[in-house]
């Protein structure tokens, strides 16, 4: 995504902070990130589940896109848990 601005909703930070997740990591997995999925029905703005491997510790990042101002709403981070993603952390386990 080419964000413009990012911006970082109150949750993401309590979370992030919580879960010893930089604002540099964030901005990272937006810029660098491989898209694992995409919500395009989400409102306001469609959201994407971002991946991004630092120093081999997985990190997934949820951003709204507002692509009129093309400005990334980073709504949580959070490291995936094996027991909910298979070992590519791509894919949800069933």
């Amino acid at each position: 995504m080419e964000c413009n601005q990012i911006t970082f909703s109150r949750h993401a930070l309590v979370q992030m902070f919580a879960r010893k997740i930089s604002k540099d990591d964030v901005v990272n997995a937006i810029k660098n990130g491989e898209l694992v999925k995409k919500y395009a029905d989400d409102d306001p703005y469609p959201s994407y589940l971002l991946l991004l491997f630092i120093n081999k510790r997985p990190i997934h990042v949820l951003t709204a896109f507002n692509e009129t101002d093309n400005m990334c709403i980073v709504i949580t981070a959070y490291e995936p848990d094996v027991n909910l993603w298979e070992s590519d952390f791509k894919t949800r386990r069933q």
